[in-house]
């Protein structure tokens, strides 16, 4: 039987940083980055992005209480993402990825956001962006 699978990250993106400064500024260690945009040139930008994300949860995914997670993580650096998204230009991002069961027994999780979680990215300018397939047939 093939089980619901999620993970939550909070992700920073933009031109031309390099998301090694993001790290040191913020004295938080990603779990991935992508400084492909710190070297690039005004003719052809490309894009940064700096994530920290939760584990990949099985089974009973809590969408609310992963993005919790990462917001507790966040919140005592709070001062400094603002500070780093004015200096670099860069646009912060919350993200859910989800894959649901295709199973008709298995329950779909509530895909929502909790109230300090909102006002939080909402302090920050953040975009939400749900992502979600389903899985194969086992």
């Amino acid at each position: 039987m093939a089980a619901n699978k999620g993970r939550a990250y909070f992700m920073l993106g933009g031109y031309h940083f390099n998301p090694d400064d993001i790290t040191r500024l913020l004295g938080l260690e990603p779990t991935s980055v992508n400084g492909a945009g710190a070297h690039s040139g005004f003719d052809k930008p490309v894009i940064s992005t700096w994530e920290l994300s939760t584990d990949n949860v099985i089974d009973n995914v809590d969408v609310y209480e992963l993005t919790d997670t990462l917001i507790k993580q966040l919140e005592p650096v709070k001062e400094k993402i603002l500070e780093v998204i004015k200096n670099q230009n860069l646009s912060p991002r919350m993200g859910v990825v989800l894959t649901l069961s295709v199973d008709k027994d298995e329950t779909t999780p509530d895909v929502g956001f909790g109230g300090r979680t909102v006002r939080f990215l909402a302090e920050l300018g953040a975009f939400i962006n749900v992502e979600y397939k389903l899985s194969e047939r086992i």
